[in-house]
C-alpha cells in the first residue's frame, strides 16, 4: 500500500530538483559555448524573443520578458552593439521603433542550441543505461508537466 508523500518529502524533492536543474542549466551554458560569446542569459532570452516575435517594440518586449523598459533598453544596447539586432521606424507609427533580429542572431542561437543538444545526447549515451531510457523519458514527461503547471486556484 502506497501513501502520499509528506509535505517534508515533497519539499526535499523540490529542493533536489531545483539544484539539479540549476546545475544542468550551468552545464548547458558552458558546453554550448555561451560563456565565450559574452552575452548574459537575460540578453539571450531577449534575443530569442526578438527572433520569435519580431519585429517588435521595446515596450512589447519588456512586457513579454516581464522586465522594466530600462532593463530591455540595456539588453538591446548590448545586442545592437554586437550586431545581433537593429531597429527601424515603425511604418504605422514613426514615433516608435521596431526591433528586428539580424540573420547572424539565428546562426548564433542555432549554434548554442546545437551545442546544448550535443552535450545532452552524449551525456545520455554515457551515463544512462539502456534499461533506464524509459525512466528518462518518463522524467522528461514529468518535467514538461511541471513546467506547464498552473497553480492558480490550486488547478492544473
Amino acid at each position: 500500500m502506497t501513501t502520499d508523500p509528506s509535505p517534508q518529502q515533497s519539499a526535499a524533492t523540490a529542493q533536489r530538483l531545483s539544484e539539479a536543474i540549476k546545475r544542468i542549466r550551468a552545464r548547458l551554458r558552458a558546453e554550448s559555448g555561451q560563456h565565450s560569446i559574452g552575452l548574459t542569459v537575460t540578453q539571450l532570452a531577449v534575443l530569442s524573443t526578438v527572433m520569435q516575435e519580431g519585429p517588435i517594440t521595446a515596450a512589447r518586449l519588456a512586457s513579454l520578458e516581464h522586465v522594466s523598459p530600462q532593463s530591455i533598453a540595456q539588453s538591446l544596447a548590448v545586442l545592437k552593439a554586437a550586431g545581433l539586432v537593429h531597429s527601424e521606424p515603425d511604418p504605422q507609427d514613426g514615433r516608435r521603433k521596431l526591433i528586428h533580429a539580424d540573420p547572424s542572431a539565428t546562426e548564433l542561437v542555432d549554434k548554442l542550441l546545437a551545442g546544448r543538444a550535443s552535450f545532452l545526447a552524449r551525456a545520455i549515451d554515457q551515463v544512462v543505461a539502456a534499461e533506464e531510457r524509459k525512466d528518462l523519458e518518463k522524467a522528461v514527461e514529468l518535467l514538461e508537466r511541471l513546467a506547464a503547471a498552473d497553480l492558480r486556484d490550486g488547478g492544473m
